[in-house]
């Protein structure tokens, strides 16, 4: 049995699936829109260490694509939207803590009215 055409099959293969994964341009676009949307709602990278791993990230994702080396673009530009994403939650779950704790405040505030009125 001859191994050279074996060998030679596997390597068309193995260049045709790298030839396979194209420009993740749809994903790049979706990684930009949710760190738009996390900046948005107050995210810095100051504040949030998640965004700064999103941006880095993301920078990382946009030198791969010059380089062509789409499949390492998408995966880090995938790992920026899912940080960003969660960096936008953070911040609106503080916002929500925040809102939730001044309603306490003026619950009990009003409860303590209520009984020294009576």
């Amino acid at each position: 049995m001859n191994i050279r055409p074996l060998f030679a099959a596997l390597a068309v293969l193995a260049l045709a699936g790298c030839a396979a994964d194209p420009a993740p341009n749809e994903q790049i676009r979706l990684t930009e829109q949710a760190l738009e949307q996390a900046k948005a709602v107050g995210a810095t990278a100051e504040e949030v260490p998640e965004l700064k791993l999103a941006q880095d990230k993301f920078n990382r994702a946009k030198g791969n694509m010059a380089d062509q080396s789409f499949k390492n673009a998408r995966m880090r530009a995938e790992q920026a939207e899912l940080d960003a994403r969660l960096a936008e939650a953070r911040v609106l779950t503080h916002k929500s803590e925040e809102q939730l704790s001044v309603l306490n405040t003026r619950i009990t505030r009003l409860r303590k009215q209520l009984g020294d009125a009576q």
